[in-house]
């Protein structure tokens, strides 16, 4: 059944990104990461840096980071409906090939709708089998392509699978982007079914937790409608990624991620 699925959504760039997400592991990071806890409290609290104009304080909220790996894609749009509908915003860490100059109206309204628009890439090959200049093209082909669509480059990547090193991170820092890792995951890849995908969120759910999900899996952007509405429920406030290390602010080079309660 998953070969099939991967069938039908016809590209071996989509086929191999599916065959290496069902090896994530966040212990492959070879770099100590800091927590947003950790990013907020290396500037006080009236620093300007990262925290003028906040929507919310994340230091007396319950905040969550909603983010999606690997789009855009069909169902992206939907997604954005939703997002808008339920005013949650979100951060995209998108693919370049395929992906971002597949859909570039739907990578601007993200922009446009206040979302934070991330890099994943652009072919999702695995950072730390890769030599530097290797590293830097996967990146940077991605900067300039979203550039181009929004007018800013992305400040914010994450690695494909997770996995990062002091060459990934000596690449990011050049490029001006932070390295964001996760603490809840669905494996949304390896099932359609969306009840599973909410149960699977909403039972990791914690405070300052950010949330990987994919906008490219069939069962995905319906799940999303009662995760969001149950997590509001229970008292969380939802941030993009920058928000959630506010005042604080994501440098380049660094990986972040949080810890599980």
């Amino acid at each position: 059944m998953f070969r099939s699925r991967l069938r039908r959504r016809g590209g071996t760039a989509v086929a191999l990104l599916a065959a290496a997400s069902l090896m994530v592991t966040l212990s492959g990071c070879g770099v100590d990461p800091l927590t947003p806890q950790e990013a907020r409290e290396e500037v006080g609290s009236d620093d300007k840096p990262g925290g003028e104009g906040r929507r919310v304080d994340c230091a007396k909220a319950k905040c969550i980071a909603l983010t999606f790996d690997a789009g855009p894609g069909k169902d992206t749009p939907k997604l954005l409906d939703i997002l808008k509908e339920e005013q949650v915003p979100a951060t995209f860490f998108l693919l370049g090939s395929k992906h971002v100059d597949r859909y570039p109206k739907v990578v601007k309204r993200m922009a446009d709708e206040g979302h934070e628009v991330a890099n994943h890439t652009w072919t999702h090959r695995i950072l730390t089998d890769l030599d530097a200049a290797e590293v830097r093209e996967e990146l940077e082909r991605t900067q300039d392509a979203v550039e181009r669509i929004t007018g800013r480059k992305p400040t914010l990547m994450r690695p494909p699978q997770g996995r990062t090193d002091d060459t990934v991170s000596e690449v990011s820092k050049e490029l001006g982007l932070a390295q964001i890792l996760w603490s809840i995951t669905a494996k949304d890849y390896s099932t359609d079914d969306s009840a599973l995908i909410e149960q699977r969120v909403l039972d990791q759910a914690h405070g300052d937790g950010i949330i990987l999900l994919h906008d490219i899996y069939d069962g995905t952007v319906p799940a999303v409608p009662p995760i969001i509405d149950e997590l509001k429920r229970r008292g969380f406030t939802f941030v993009t990624v920058p928000e959630l290390l506010a005042p604080g602010k994501a440098e380049p080079g660094t990986v972040y991620r949080p810890e599980k309660d």
